[in-house]
């Protein structure tokens, strides 16, 4: 089937050859004069594309729901609809691997905090430096607001050291009354131990096999794998402690957060999530 375009160029060609009348070369080539004559509109969408592939571009590992809700913190006025159909042609759809399940946990019904640092959640990963030196990275986020304390980067953790980030995080928030951690040796250490029984912190151990149950700091961790680790290389210590604080602050004080309306944790004072939540906006 040939495209309207191309009939237009043959009648543009027959009426400058020929020296037809417009009627007579749109009959011929069974083209609409309307058509013909149409002029297409200039883009009105030019300033919003170039927004959505600047934030697309710096952070490639957010799909169209985070992109379409930091374009409306950054003050743009359009409908969901609109940036999806941009977002589908310039595209920017990212390609995801699907997970094959060999078999399912049984759920737990994990209960919610109620009020900022009432349970933190914490565990560890691991990643390697550019030499494939190995690096653990301990990571830390509140139940409540979302927000993240303190991401840590070292050749190597004791509870010793997690005690003493512990420390710094109660010197500028105050203690928490829980947290929520797995079973791994730094996690079970004496000094870890020790330091929860001598503030009153209880410290709630997962069933082991069922990281579900810690379900916050999981979602965390691949929020931190995809959008950090997977995208940056490390060439030393303190290039992965540079980067990481980079992703943290952008975490906390730019990223969109779903469970919060769309805005980031500092940009939503924590007193109001109650509220939010009980009226769903």
């Amino acid at each position: 089937m040939v495209k309207p375009a191309a009939r237009r160029i043959v009648a543009g060609y027959l009426r400058q050859t020929w020296k037809v009348s417009e009627r007579r070369a749109c009959r011929l080539v069974r083209l609409s004069r309307s058509v013909n004559k149409y002029k297409p509109k200039p883009d009105q969408n030019g300033k919003l594309r170039a927004a959505l592939k600047r934030l697309a571009e710096k952070y490639p590992r957010l799909g169209f729901p985070m992109l379409f809700m930091m374009l409306r913190n950054e003050g743009w006025k359009v409908n969901h609809k609109r940036v999806e159909r941009l977002y589908r042609l310039e595209k920017l759809a990212l390609r995801r691997r699907k997970k094959t399940r060999k078999f399912r946990l049984i759920r737990t019904e994990v209960k919610k905090a109620t009020k900022p640092m009432e349970r933190l959640a914490l565990d560890f990963m691991s990643d390697a430096l550019v030499t494939g030196r190995k690096l653990r990275v301990l990571t830390v986020v509140d139940e409540y607001s979302k927000e993240s304390p303190a991401i840590e980067v070292e050749h190597s953790m004791s509870g010793e050291y997690v005690v003493g980030v512990l420390r710094r995080i109660a010197a500028s928030r105050g203690l928490p009354a829980s947290i929520r951690l797995d079973n791994g040796p730094e996690l079970r250490s004496k000094a870890l131990v020790q330091w929860a029984a001598e503030n009153q912190v209880d410290l709630c151990y997962i069933t082991p096999g069922k990281p579900t149950e810690n379900c916050y700091i999981e979602s965390f961790n691949g929020r931190v794998r995809e959008e950090c680790l997977d995208q940056e290389v490390f060439l030393s210590l303190a290039d992965a402690k540079q980067k990481l604080a980079v992703w943290r602050e952008f975490y906390n004080t730019l990223r969109p957060h779903s469970a919060l309306g769309g805005r980031p944790p500092s940009c939503f004072p924590n007193h109001k999530i109650n509220e939010m939540k009980e009226t769903g906006t």
